[in-house]
């Protein structure tokens, strides 16, 4: 083989090389996209759940809000109830007077 044939033939052979790195280097590049689609899907679920949660979150925070005003109602008709009976026990003293 004279240096032509030998300069032909490392050409040959580098071009295969890099020929089979190139499917590879692309085969990969498929692979991580796929992952990247994957991780974004699963992104938007986690999302959707957090909102989901949060909304449920602040349904309960107003249910416990309105909970506990009905509480403070009942405990105000309570007192009102009792101080309406001292006003009458006071009327009721003052007329026997």
């Amino acid at each position: 083989m004279d240096a032509n044939e030998k300069t032909i033939t490392l050409f040959s052979t580098r071009i295969r090389q890099m020929i089979l790195q190139f499917k590879e280097i692309k085969q990969e590049n498929g692979d991580l996209y796929a992952l990247v689609d994957e991780r974004d899907a699963k992104i938007h679920q986690l999302e959707a759940k957090l909102e989901r949660a949060q909304k449920d979150f602040n349904t309960l925070k107003m249910a416990k809000m309105i909970e506990i005003s009905d509480m403070d109602m009942e405990g105000a008709k309570k007192r009102l109830s009792k101080l309406i009976r001292d006003v009458n026990k006071c009327i009721t003293l003052l007329n026997e007077k």
